[in-house]
């Protein structure tokens, strides 16, 4: 007969509905879960965690850089002449760039590589490129402005494009445009991944100390996604050192306004302006036309790219003439109120000498050569020098070696070597022909005359710092020397101020009310190298320091081929007088008040 399962009873029933069975129930359950996951565990980091990693490699280790913050060039003052600025840089993950919303791979690069290039100014194809490797890293632009990269990143999600992402990229900035852009220099982006590179001026010479160090962050990726166990590393950026200049941001502004102007009223070819502390020697400013605006390099001639005041070498014309003087007046061959008698013309071995003015025979002192800016009267007090006398003088003063400023591209300028030098040579370089310097050079030599005699090297970084040629450059290394004595220094400066005086001398434009002020013009024939030939054009210059007698600024104003017909006093002394003029009413330089020198000019 059939059997029939007996129905539960009501206590069992009961007993499995109970709140304590069900939770020892769950407990199993949650601990068998549990079990399965420490399983896993064990594997992944005690059995063979080097399979995992090597999983990690088979599917990819992306790095990126974390960028340095570049340290900031500033002015004597604290002013900013180069700066990093927030910035991003925009990466892309291809995977993600070329996968749809249902995971399936689809070339999406062109279409997105159209839109970037547009919006980021970077080339299309070497975008589309890197957008169709099969790394999960490529870089789209770097050092984008923060607010411009998260526009363009948040746009490219707008219109459905995935895998763009940003990171912290500082941009670099020139604050103050062209103002010792000549000397800041600029940065550039060449190397295939956008890295800023630094191609001119300081920002190349003193890189290293600079840039700093990047630092890296170095991860595994499997499936679009961080390995946690893969090799994920992170090491910090080290940022750059500020570099400190001895240039006034505000007087170089000032200098550079001057160059200008008056480069544009002589319709020349370009100029220069160097002001210099005559105590220190620190540049205070450096000024060059044509120049132009660091943010925008490239706008500009290639020949702006750069300092001619330090790189171009020129024949300084009779502003040398001072520094023959000193020279005499220290080997005591002469007086400022040595006679001279000062022909018409003066003929030499190999060439008739004249003066810039026509004249009779006339009668002046050495004081008076100079006011008048005599060529003949220059050559006859030469020749008292004795035998390579003259030479090891402007050796002294620096004329023949660089500067060692820490300026690229420097010339040497040219002081014919002893093997060459003779009586034709020794006379035109008496008066600043057959001899050539760059503009930083002969600023240096003119104040060794306001140094009392003491020549001290340019400078124009603050403290010390390394260029990328390994020499240590700035003010902790700058050196002296007493090329003359105070006394010849001095009497050459008294001659000098007979140069502005208005009856005596040949340039009353140099002149500042109420300051004496020593000075001296050049205007010099200019050599062309295709013809290795004098090509009939002129530097015009002015040089001087004031006050006169308590020297506190050096400066010198260069103009290259003016075709206005102007000399070193009509072209050159007006722009001294506005720059030196500023120079001492921002530095609150207050007048001696003393009388001007009234050395004798003839007799």
């Amino acid at each position: 007969m059939p059997t029939t399962r007996p129905m539960p009873s009501h206590e069992a029933a009961a007993r499995r509905g109970h709140p304590h069975f069900r939770l020892r129930v769950g407990f199993v359950l949650i601990a068998m879960v549990l079990s399965v996951f420490a399983g896993r565990l064990v594997q992944l980091q005690g059995i063979d965690p080097k399979a995992y990693a090597e999983m990690a490699a088979a599917e990819g280790m992306d790095e990126m850089v974390l960028p340095a913050q570049r340290g900031a060039i500033l002015d004597r003052n604290g002013e900013p002449l180069a700066q990093s600025a927030d910035g991003l840089m925009v990466v892309a993950d291809p995977a993600l760039v070329n996968t749809d919303e249902e995971g399936q791979e689809v070339d999406r690069a062109p279409e997105l590589a159209k839109f970037l290039s547009g919006k980021l100014d970077v080339d299309y194809f070497t975008l589309l490129q890197r957008l169709r490797t099969e790394s999960r890293f490529q870089y789209v632009a770097r050092g984008v402005p923060a607010a411009t990269a998260t526009k363009v990143v948040d746009r490219a999600e707008e219109l459905g494009f995935d895998g763009l992402s940003t990171w912290r990229d500082p941009v670099r900035e020139y604050p103050a445009d062209d103002v010792a852009a000549n000397l800041v220099g600029f940065l550039g982006t060449p190397l295939a991944d956008g890295t800023p590179q630094p191609l001119a001026g300081f920002e190349r010479t003193f890189d290293e100390l600079l840039s700093g160090t990047d630092g890296s962050a170095r991860y595994a990726m499997a499936a679009g996604n961080k390995l946690p166990l893969g090799d994920n590393t992170v090491v910090e950026a080290r940022d750059g050192q500020d570099l400190t200049l001895t240039v006034d941001r505000e007087l170089q502004w000032y200098a550079q306004r001057v160059v200008r102007q008056t480069v544009q009223q002589a319709r020349g070819d370009s100029g220069l302006a160097v002001v210099m502390d005559s105590r220190t020697g620190e540049v205070l400013a450096l000024a060059d036309h044509p120049t132009y605006d660091a943010n925008a390099p490239l706008a500009s001639d290639e020949a702006d790219l750069g300092s001619r005041a330090v790189s171009d070498v020129y024949e300084p014309g009779s502003v040398s003439k001072v520094l023959t003087m000193a020279g005499l007046l220290d080997a005591g061959k002469v007086t400022p109120r040595t006679r001279l008698t000062v022909p018409g013309s003066l003929a030499r071995q190999d060439r008739t000498i004249g003066d810039w003015f026509p004249h009779d025979t006339i009668r002046l002192t050495l004081a008076g050569v100079l006011a008048k800016s005599s060529n003949i009267g220059t050559v006859l007090a030469s020749d008292k020098f004795e035998d390579g006398q003259m030479r090891r003088y402007l050796a002294a003063f620096g004329l023949g070696s660089a500067t060692g400023a820490g300026v690229r591209g420097e010339s040497a300028g040219i002081l014919p070597d002893p093997s060459l030098w003779t009586s034709q040579t020794q006379d035109r370089i008496a008066f600043g022909q057959s001899v050539s310097v760059n503009a930083l050079q002969m600023t240096a030599a003119v104040n060794t005359i306001a140094n009392d005699g003491v020549r001290i090297d340019p400078s124009l970084v603050r403290g010390s710092a390394t260029t990328d040629a390994g020499e240590q450059v700035g003010t902790d290394q700058a050196t002296t020397q007493q090329v003359v004595s105070a006394e010849a220094a001095r009497k050459t400066a008294l001659m000098m101020e007979r140069v502005v005086d208005p009856e005596a001398g040949v340039a009353p434009g140099a002149q500042i009310p109420g300051y004496r002020v020593a000075g001296k013009t050049g205007t010099a024939q200019r050599a062309s190298s295709e013809c290795g030939c004098y090509d009939g054009t002129f530097t015009v210059s002015f040089a001087g320091f004031a006050p006169a007698d308590d020297p506190r600024f050096t400066v010198y104003v260069v103009v290259q081929n003016p075709r206005n017909g102007g000399g070193g006093g009509s072209v050159a002394g007006p722009a001294f007088a506005k720059i030196t003029g500023y120079a001492l009413r921002r530095y609150a330089v207050p007048p001696t008040g003393t009388p001007a020198s009234d050395l004798p000019v003839e007799w």
